[in-house]
């Protein structure tokens, strides 16, 4: 994963949980522990902590002031809360401040707490290499967070805490790991609501896929973690290039979709064009090297008179996707759904 360990520093006032965690985490990553706050606060006059998971109940500083201090001492390291379910309204309220970035519920299981890790390591490094993806990164995390926020405050009082847990999973079910975007279960049934919309009220819908060209030589040069690198800034770029009204989403390896509705033949025309432009004029960094690529975009659109359900236009989206990569790659093309007699397929 690294040529180096990364440093974590684990501050949990029971000796045994502490010991316990040092046998897990020790001998893959540089580790150090604290039964205080205030002991963890000298430990990082002396080193520089990658990763740093705190327990809520401590000693003299609690967790989430103790988290804050970090965040103004060492504003890169990646800061974990570990809390009882019964405090998820402090988690919640802590991940919404910035001052945590991941939580763990007590009491945690050896594999729960090693796979945490392994993932924050993970993000962490691809982060250290990458800076200029860092702060796509943070924009998104702050726009989950505030998803997060919204729902919360929907929430019965009653019944908040099984709903807000319920609720993140329900998002991580819908969102693509990777990129941050929705992923295919999300986009279908995007698709399908909008389709149902515009069967109340008449009006045109633009549907496309996007495939990177050559992805493949890229993840043969690269290798996974460059692939991973142009894939999360691939799914961004085309973010920035499609309407506020207009939703992408990752619905397989090296392919998006998008759905774009109020949106006329002429009107997808000029958008999956801006799409392949602003993909081909951009590059990204990777180790030292400039990536660039181009993409192959398949669009169809539906009048607001024409009856069509979701399986016609994704499947006519994939035959003009086809006929862009027949075309030479680095293409769009678009086309208008004809009109069907029979029922609409969901």
């Amino acid at each position: 994963m690294s040529r180096f360990k990364c440093s974590v520093l684990v501050i949990d006032d029971e000796p045994a949980l502490l010991n316990l965690t040092r046998g897990l985490l020790a001998v893959d990553y540089d580790f150090h522990g604290a039964e205080s706050a205030e002991q963890a606060q000298e430990l990082f006059n002396e080193h520089e902590f990658e990763i740093v998971v705190s327990d809520q109940q401590l000693p003299g500083m609690q967790g989430i002031p103790f988290l804050e201090w970090v965040k103004e001492k060492s504003p890169r390291s990646v800061r974990i809360l570990m809390t009882g379910i019964y405090s998820m309204e402090d988690a919640v309220n802590a991940i919404n401040t910035g001052l945590a970035q991941r939580f763990l519920f007590k009491p945690w299981r050896p594999d729960q707490l090693m796979q945490l890790i392994r993932n924050t390591a993970r993000t962490f490094l691809l982060e250290r290499s990458h800076e200029n993806l860092l702060d796509e990164l943070r924009r998104i995390t702050v726009e989950l967070e505030q998803r997060v926020a919204d729902r919360t405050r929907e929430l019965e009082a009653t019944n908040r805490q099984l709903q807000q847990r319920n609720s993140m999973l329900q998002k991580m079910a819908l969102t693509d790991a990777l990129t941050s975007l929705p992923n295919r279960r999300a986009m279908d049934r995007l698709a399908k609501n909008e389709l149902l919309r515009r069967a109340r009220n008449p009006a045109p819908l633009a549907m496309g896929l996007v495939d990177a060209d050559f992805f493949k030589d890229i993840n043969t040069r690269y290798l996974l973690p460059g692939g991973d690198h142009v894939l999360i800034w691939l799914g961004a770029t085309l973010v920035n290039a499609v309407r506020t009204i207009d939703t992408v989403g990752r619905v397989g390896g090296e392919e998006f979709m998008i759905v774009a509705p109020d949106t006329t033949l002429e009107g997808a025309v000029i958008l999956a064009e801006r799409v392949r432009k602003t993909v081909e004029t951009g590059s990204t960094e990777y180790k030292g090297d400039t990536i660039k690529m181009t993409v192959s975009v398949g669009m169809v659109v539906a009048d607001a008179n024409t009856l069509v359900g979701y399986d016609q236009m994704r499947h006519a989206a994939s035959a003009a996707l086809s006929d862009a990569k027949k075309s030479g790659r680095n293409c769009s093309v678009v086309r208008q759904m004809p009109s069907f007699s029979g029922p609409a397929m969901g």
